[in-house]
């Protein structure tokens, strides 16, 4: 399986930062947005792709981020994990940003937002 690191937010959004209060929950919810968002933008992913929340190693702590996976071998694959990486947005979409404020107004107490 090949992969494309997609980051945890659109790049002109504020994101969480590692070490920071509430990280991972804040980490969590933002890159379960941008999946939905990119599934907006580019559909389902197809046979031998998984769009999926990675955990990486980081001086301060682990970050999360989003990766595409994809078998190397199958064009369709390949071109579908290709336009998730050309769709990775500037900003949230409307959908996106309602799930996020939804998701803020839950709270840290709300085991779906982590």
């Amino acid at each position: 399986m090949e992969s494309i690191d997609l980051g945890s937010a659109p790049w002109d959004e504020d994101c969480a930062s590692v070490g920071a209060d509430e990280y991972t929950a804040r980490a969590w919810r933002e890159c379960r947005a941008l999946i939905g968002q990119l599934k907006r933008a580019c559909g389902d992913p197809p046979a031998g792709v998984r769009v999926r929340i990675a955990s990486n190693p980081h001086d301060f702590g682990t970050y999360y981020s989003v990766v595409v996976e994809y078998d190397g071998n199958d064009a369709g694959a390949a071109a579908y994990a290709q336009r998730c990486d050309e769709a990775t947005p500037d900003v949230w979409d409307m959908a996106a940003r309602l799930e996020l404020d939804a998701a803020r107004k839950r709270g840290r107490h709300d085991p779906a937002a982590t």
